[in-house]
């Protein structure tokens, strides 16, 4: 009697003119629709279901898929694929397990990576620290003053737990660094108008390989 209480209602529901392109949700769809593909918010159901976003007729965007034995992941996808950051439950030995982080193409790729940490700040007025490859481990630093280049910085002194110090053009830098990275720039500069020096401090700790750009605003 349940079973048939409930199966009209899903028939009901289901978008007879809405595709969904995963055949493992194909068998109804109820939410937003374009050009005859689900396109936006939606709810597909099948042998597994996903309740989230859809695009041109795949789960893209975020949202909640459910495998039938019980899986779950809750994250972004990119064309029915896991794909970005998420959370995945499921079964190991009869325990509950939680897996979170990155995925690229369905594939589990790690943690997230920690975001930059400044651990010390003196007469810095603003600062900006940009990951640019993932070609390079290296990380090169730039002063700035009054929109323009800073050449009137002196007494330049940057370590670093690991790598090896060098320049490219204008930056200082390291380079074949191991991470996480601490590094420590200490410098003397004059003011904005030039009527005074002042003594700046940035220190910082850097997580995440990579190709790294400091910007320094004095």
């Amino acid at each position: 009697m349940v079973f048939l209480f409930f199966f009209p209602f899903y028939v009901a529901a289901q978008n007879s003119d809405c595709k969904v392109l995963m055949p493992e949700i194909d068998s109804v769809y109820q939410g937003k629709c374009k050009k005859g593909l689900a396109h936006g918010t939606g709810t597909a159901i099948g042998k597994d279901s996903y309740i989230g976003k859809f695009k041109k007729g795949w789960p893209d965007g975020k949202g909640v898929y459910t495998w039938s034995s019980g899986e779950v992941y809750e994250g972004y996808f990119n064309e029915g694929l896991r794909d970005g950051q998420g959370s995945y439950r499921y079964v190991v030995n009869g325990k509950d397990t939680l897996l979170t982080g990155i995925w690229k193409e369905d594939v589990y790729i790690g943690q997230k990576p920690k975001k930059p940490r400044v651990a010390q700040q003196v007469s810095i007025d603003r600062y900006n620290i940009r990951k640019n490859t993932d070609v390079q481990n290296r990380v090169l630093i730039d002063f700035y003053q009054n929109g323009a280049s800073n050449k009137a910085v002196t007494d330049l002194l940057i370590t670093a737990d690991s790598g090896y110090e060098f320049n490219l053009g204008q930056s200082k830098g390291f380079k074949d660094m191991t991470f996480p990275v601490s590094m420590l720039v200490k410098y003397t500069t004059p003011n904005k108008l030039q009527t005074a020096l002042v003594h700046s401090i940035f220190e910082f700790i850097i997580y995440e390989p990579g190709d790294w750009r400091v910007e320094l605003f004095n």
